[in-house]
């Protein structure tokens, strides 16, 4: 079983930066695949970025290639998402998830450990 509480996300003008945290409970989060995801209102979540429990592999969306960037401290049981350059697009809450053994691609449904979420919102 493991817990996920994100924290990190605010009011935010285009342009702007913010960095998402996930503190993540247990003893083997190494073994753990780590995705972020999003949902704005009204839209199905979808999938933001996933990183390999290593860290030595990433996955990004299209959406966000060269604007967001994904990392992970083992030793901290932490998971970040920085995003850079935010769009009014961006606007929604972001979701942490995890699952053990997971390839890096890998859909909503694959992911069986979620975090409450984090809102981010343009106030632009």
């Amino acid at each position: 079983q493991v817990q996920l509480v994100e924290s990190g996300g605010g009011l935010v003008q285009a342009g702007g930066s913010l960095r998402l945290s996930c503190a993540a409970s247990g003893r083997t989060f190494r073994r753990y695949t780590m995705g972020w995801f999003r949902q704005a209102p009204g839209k199905e979540r979808e999938f933001v970025a996933s990183i390999s429990g290593s860290g030595s592999s990433t996955y990004l969306a299209d959406s966000v290639k060269g604007r967001f960037t994904i990392s992970r401290d083992n030793a901290k049981n932490t998971v970040y998402l920085q995003m850079n350059s935010l769009k009014p697009e961006d606007t929604a809450v972001y979701y942490c998830a995890a699952d053990a053994d997971l390839p890096i691609v890998a859909a909503v449904r694959e992911y069986n450990y979620w975090g409450q979420g984090t809102q981010v919102t343009d106030s632009t």
